[in-house]
């Protein structure tokens, strides 16, 4: 048993994978699986969000690293507990009648104690676990906390002389208010001072070179953009979902993918039946995975499976999963399981079929020599055209504590010193979640001349961000760049998912920018491009739950694949509870979530499945080949402390030989095989 432990902590912390980790390392990570009673898996999780929370996605696993988590892992599991507490001493309190009594908590409120009992503040910052009492300045000389109404419009300043940062060089400001010293897990990292800028901290097909740069921009545009989705259908009105057409798109897909499996297995209708009815003979169930619960994770013991209206009449009923090893499951996910309810309690699975996949993209070899003559442009004598340079990053676009948007200003220089040829770039741009933006507290340059009283956030974006487009777009006229909404971005009046294109006009954007809807599917030449700005794969990774053989153990591999085979954007149902950050101050405010408008999550889905998957996520940054698709997480360009990540994608032009030619059949684009993909600090 010990050696598997290890061999599991070896597998998931090593450095390379399945590498060796030092007895001292590894004792700490035994010792913290025995001290919380939690398996090696929960706690990589829990160390991957640390590395998260600590602003470096590659925080390697040392000896002190080891502890510091350790230590960390400590005092949150302690907040919780003394959280769960105090939940449960004022549930007492409420349940007496109210009453006061002469506990020594009572006698401390009366007599003005401290925020941990400390009488008169004596104690704080001496005694550990008692927090200095934060205060600003108030009217009259008093202190109090200084707390903004939720609910008011913020008024934009137009004359500062420290326009678009926090005040303070020794504190930082808070949306609620609130000063506290910097530390070394609270300070801001200057973008200026940044370590490491430029490193190379991943890259797919590195066989494939990257070649230099030329030395002028193409006369003319050398990518051909086409939108393989009805963009007409993306302006539906939102917020005016009705419940019946909600239940008819999610009961209508079980019934769809019971159509996919009878034909690609070849199964006659006398297979398929009711899981939640009671039945001796062996079944084909096809329904969406749910908990039994509303509220926390999913797990073996809630699993439930939701059938279709037409064959279940909609029913729930349980699943037992004692007999495979193998599944992945998560809440809406669409399985087809073959088992037994002999009992009418529950669902016996014995066997789970694999969803079939839609075809690959495959274009015939006339077609494909239109897009290489397009590559090749003016050079007609060059037999070997330059690869397409495409650059790729998620919002945000600047650090929290700021406006200044330097990370998107360096991405544009490298596409302007590089002569890219696509830039894309999903949102958000103006980040509601900023707390800056969320609370109004900034200023407008003081040189310009702008009415304070008429400035909306569309003329922040015009003065702050589309600037820095226009001018990418004077020096590189050739270039394509493609802006994807985020459902996060105060400037898009369509709040939920699916969304809406940014209107290019308002935001006085060049021509070169292409506003699509989010999620988009999008031809690039020959190439197909699935891009979607929803945080897809972070909301997968806390909601799946795995038998103890899944079939694929990497997890950066595992939450595409169920994309692919789900055939959808955001297959996930529900999505993840909003909840506040375990590292950040609670000032009352949600962040915003998923925003899913169930109605039209049909725009979502896939009918081809794409060459190029583009999800950016908070999980580190990454590019796999998941089932022929190039997955590409370019990571958050900035992190809410420091400068994130993007992917720069080098791809070759589709290669024909004779014999292909002259056979005449379509021929797949296998982009996974030339096309180079780097990840890279900003």
């Amino acid at each position: 048993m010990g050696d598997s432990i290890q061999d599991e902590l070896k597998e998931l912390f090593a450095r390379p994978p399945g590498g060796e980790i030092s007895p001292d390392i590894m004792g700490e990570l035994r010792s913290m699986l025995r001290l919380h009673s939690i398996s090696a898996q929960e706690l990589f999780y829990k160390w991957e969000s640390y590395s998260l929370k600590m602003g470096a996605e590659d925080t390697g696993m040392d000896l002190k690293t080891a502890r510091a988590f350790k230590t960390d892992l400590q005092e949150s599991l302690e907040r919780e507990s003394r959280s769960r507490t105090q939940m449960r001493t004022a549930g007492a309190e409420k349940r007496s009648g109210g009453g006061v009594t002469a506990t020594a908590r009572n006698l401390n409120k009366n007599m003005n104690v401290g925020h941990d009992g400390d009488m008169f503040a004596m104690l704080d910052g001496l005694v550990p676990n008692t927090p200095r009492v934060r205060e600003t300045k108030a009217v009259n000389g008093s202190s109090s906390l200084k707390r903004k109404p939720g609910y008011e419009t913020p008024a934009i300043s137009s004359k500062t002389s420290r326009p678009l940062e926090t005040p303070s060089h020794h504190s930082t400001t808070k949306p609620n208010g609130l000063l506290f010293a910097e530390s070394e897990n609270n300070k801001y990292t200057s973008f200026a001072d940044r370590p490491n800028a430029g490193q190379i901290i991943e890259t797919l097909n590195e066989h494939l070179s990257c070649p230099e740069p030329p030395v002028a921009p193409p006369a003319e545009a050398r990518v051909k953009v086409m939108a393989n989705t009805d963009l007409k259908k993306f302006s539906y009105r939102p917020m005016a979902m009705h419940l019946s057409e909600a239940s008819e798109v999610l009961d209508d897909r079980i019934d769809e993918f019971t159509s996919l499996i009878q034909t690609h297995y070849n199964l006659p209708d006398s297979a398929f039946g009711n899981a939640a009815g009671q039945n001796t003979n062996e079944i084909i169930a096809v329904g969406r995975i749910a908990s039994d619960s509303l509220e926390g994770r999913l797990n073996v013991a809630s699993l439930v499976l939701e059938t279709s209206r037409r064959v279940g009449a909609g029913l729930r009923v349980p699943l037992k999963v004692d007999q495979i090893s193998s599944f992945e499951f998560f809440p809406g996910q669409i399985v087809a399981l073959r088992g037994v309810n002999a009992s009418g309690d529950y669902f016996t699975v014995k066997e789970i079929h694999d969803m079939p996949l839609l075809p690959v993209t495959a274009s015939a070899p006339s077609a494909l020599d239109v897009h290489n003559e397009r590559l090749r442009g003016a050079m007609e004598d060059d037999d070997h055209p330059r690869p397409l340079n495409i650059m790729i990053a998620g919002g945000p676009y600047t650090a929290d504590d700021n406006l200044h948007f330097e990370p998107l200003q360096e991405l544009c220089a490298k596409a302007q010193t590089s002569f890219a040829d696509i830039l894309i770039l999903t949102g958000p741009f103006l980040d509601i979640d900023h707390p800056l933006i969320s609370t109004g507290d900034f200023d407008l340059p003081a040189d310009l001349d702008i009415d304070a009283d008429s400035a909306t956030l569309t003329t922040v974006f015009r003065i702050l961000v589309a600037g820095i487009f226009r001018h990418l777009a004077e020096c590189v006229p050739s270039i394509t760049i493609i802006l994807v909404p985020s459902v996060r971005d105060v400037l898009s009046k369509h709040v939920s998912w699916p969304q809406e294109p940014l209107s290019r006009k308002e935001l006085g954007l060049p021509k070169q920018a292409r506003m699509v809807p989010n999620p988009v599917v999008l031809s690039l030449n020959e190439v197909t491009v699935g891009i979607s700005s929803q945080d897809i794969l972070s909301e997968l990774r806390q909601s799946e739950v795995l038998g103890k053989a899944p079939k694929t153990s990497n997890i950066l591999s595992r939450l595409p694949r169920h994309l692919i085979e789900q055939r959808h954007f955001f297959p996930l149902f529900p999505p993840v509870g909003r909840k506040k950050p375990s590292n950040t101050i609670d000032d009352g405010h949600l962040p915003t979530g998923a925003m899913l408008d169930t109605s039209y999550l049909k725009l979502g889905e896939w009918l081809i499945r794409p060459d190029i998957l583009i999800t950016p996520s908070t999980l580190p940054p990454f590019a796999k080949v998941v089932e022929s698709v190039l997955v590409i997480n370019p990571g958050r360009l900035s992190k809410s402390k420091s400068p994130g990540t993007y992917a720069q994608l080098t791809l070759y032009p589709a290669q024909i030989s004779e014999e292909e030619r002259s056979e005449g059949n379509v021929l797949g684009h296998k982009v996974f095989e030339r096309g180079r993909v780097d990840i890279i600090k900003i």
